[in-house]
C-alpha cells in the first residue's frame, strides 16, 4: 500500500510555510537530545570555588552601653525680686551680661529708709539713757541694781527701814506710842513697794533697749534692700525692668542663669535602672563635639508614666561656649567588663534590609543571617546568628554560596588570568 501524504494544495498552507515549520520541528529534537546528554541525565552542576581569610569568632570586651538622649540645663537658675517697694533710680545691667556674686544690678530710691535708720538710732539712744548706759557700753554690763531709778528707791527704802528700828527702840523706852510705829510701817512698804516697781521698770527698759537694737537693723536691713545684688556668678538671662519703674516686693526683675557648670538631664528605661550608679562614664556629643562626663546625681524613683529613671551628669563649662538647652546624644557605659561577640563591618553584607555573613562550615560557604546591635569603631555586635568557634569569611564581599578552597587562588591561576578576571571564586564543573 502506498503512503498517502497531505498535499499542500488540500491543506490550503503554502508550501514554503510547512517547509518552515518541518525545519523547526526537526531542530528542537536535536536540542532535546543534546541537552539530554548521551545517557539521557542531567549535565554536571556549575558548584563556586571560593577562596579568602577566614575569622573564628570569640567574645571580645564590649562595654555594656545604653544610648539615649537629653539637654543640657543651667547648673543654678533663679528669678531677682525686690524685697521693699520703690522706685527704680539705675539698672546696671543687659541681657548677655556677665556678673559676679555680690554684684549690684538694680537700685531702689532709697531716700525714706535712710530716715527710718535714723529714726531708730534715736529711738534707741533714748531707752539707753534712760537706764544709764553710755553710748557704746553693750547693754550685758548693765547691772539693774545700779541704774539711777533703782538706786534711788533703794536709798529711801532703807530711810524707812532704819526710821522703823529707830520708832523701836523709843517705843521700848516709851518715847513714842504705837501709832508712830504703824505710820513708819505703812511709810515702809511704800517704800519697798517703789523700789520693786523701779526695778522693774529698769529690766522693762533694758528689754526696750533690745527692741530698739531689732527695729534699727531692720530699718537697716530694709536700706541694703533698695540694692538688689546677684547671688552667684552667672549671666543674665532676663532684664524686665527700666529705671522710674515703682516695684512691688516679690516681682520679679532679673532673671540669672549660672552656665559655668551644665546639668546633662536623661532618662534611661526601666530595665537599665538597676544598672545605673554615680560615677559610671558618660559619653555626650553635643553640637558635634565629643565630651566625656560622669553620671553625678540619680532620681530615687522611677516615673510611673513612662517608666524611666532620671539621672544627671555635671557638664564642665568654663568659658560658657555651650549653652543651657542644647540637645545631646549620650551613651552610658553600665558595665565595663561586659563581653559579646563582635565582627568587623567589613565581614558583614548588608542587602535589601538584611544583614549576614558568610559562614564557612565543612568546607562549605553558606549564607546566614545575623541580628546586629551596636556599632563601635570598625566592629559591630552580633546578638544572634554566630556563636563562639564559629567561622565566616573575614571580607564580607568575597562570599558566595559554593566550596571553601583556601585564602588565594593557586598561583597559576591568577596568573593567567587578567587583572579585569581575576576574582576570589572559580567555577568548576563537579558531577552530581
Amino acid at each position: 500500500m502506498m503512503p498517502y501524504f497531505f498535499s499542500p494544495k488540500c491543506l490550503g498552507v503554502p508550501g514554503f510555510a510547512l517547509s518552515l515549520l518541518t525545519l523547526f520541528l526537526l531542530g528542537c529534537e536535536g536540542k532535546t537530545e543534546t541537552a539530554a546528554g548521551p545517557g539521557g541525565g542531567r549535565p554536571p552542576a556549575e558548584v563556586a570555588q571560593v577562596y579568602g581569610v577566614l575569622r573564628s569568632i570569640d567574645l571580645v570586651s564590649w562595654p555594656k552601653i545604653a544610648q539615649i538622649q537629653g539637654s543640657l540645663f543651667a547648673d543654678e537658675a533663679t528669678a531677682l525680686a525686690a524685697k521693699v517697694s520703690g522706685r527704680v533710680v539705675a539698672v546696671e545691667c543687659d541681657l548677655g551680661d556677665q556678673v559676679t556674686a555680690g554684684q549690684q544690678v538694680i537700685k531702689l530710691d532709697d531716700r525714706e529708709f535712710q530716715l527710718r535708720v535714723q529714726q531708730a538710732e534715736s529711738q534707741l539712744k533714748q531707752v539707753r539713757a534712760a537706764i544709764g548706759l553710755k553710748e557704746g557700753d553693750p547693754i550685758e554690763s548693765l547691772n539693774p541694781m545700779n541704774s539711777p531709778p533703782v538706786r534711788e528707791a533703794q536709798a529711801i527704802l532703807e530711810e524707812a527701814n532704819q526710821q522703823i528700828n529707830r520708832l523701836q527702840a523709843l517705843f521700848e523706852q516709851g518715847a513714842v506710842v504705837a501709832t508712830d510705829i504703824e505710820v513708819a510701817l505703812s511709810e515702809q512698804r511704800v517704800a519697798d513697794a517703789r523700789y520693786n516697781s523701779a526695778l522693774n521698770s529698769v529690766r522693762e527698759k533694758i528689754a526696750l533697749v533690745g527692741v530698739q537694737t531689732a527695729q534699727l537693723e531692720l530699718a537697716k536691713q530694709e536700706l541694703a534692700d533698695t540694692s538688689i545684688v546677684v547671688p552667684f556668678d552667672g549671666m543674665i538671662q532676663r532684664r524686665s525692668v527700666a529705671v522710674g519703674t515703682y516695684v512691688q516686693p516679690g516681682v520679679p526683675l532679673v532673671e540669672l542663669t549660672k552656665t559655668s557648670v551644665l546639668r546633662f538631664r536623661a532618662s534611661v528605661p526601666e530595665r537599665f535602672a538597676q544598672q545605673l550608679a554615680v560615677g559610671q562614664k558618660v559619653r555626650l556629643t553635643v553640637d558635634r563635639q565629643q565630651l566625656e562626663v560622669r553620671v553625678t546625681r540619680i532620681s530615687p524613683i522611677l516615673d510611673p508614666i513612662s517608666r524611666s529613671l532620671s539621672f544627671e551628669a555635671d557638664v564642665a563649662n568654663p568659658d560658657n561656649r555651650l549653652r543651657s538647652g542644647l540637645f545631646a546624644q549620650a551613651e552610658i557605659v553600665l558595665d565595663e567588663d561586659s563581653q559579646a561577640i563582635a565582627i568587623p563591618m567589613a565581614s558583614l553584607v548588608r542587602f535589601a534590609g538584611v544583614d549576614k555573613v558568610w559562614k564557612v562550615a565543612n568546607g562549605k560557604v553558606t549564607e546566614n543571617v545575623v541580628q546586629i546591635g551596636r556599632e563601635s569603631q570598625d566592629y559591630i555586635e552580633v546578638v544572634s546568628g554566630l556563636d563562639v568557634g564559629d567561622q565566616i569569611l573575614a571580607a564580607g564581599k568575597q562570599g558566595r554560596v559554593g566550596d571553601y578552597s583556601g585564602e588565594s587562588p593557586p598561583a597559576q591561576t591568577a596568573a593567567d588570568e587578567s587583572p579585569a578576571q581575576a576574582d576570589t571564586t572559580k567555577l568548576v564543573k563537579q558531577p552530581n
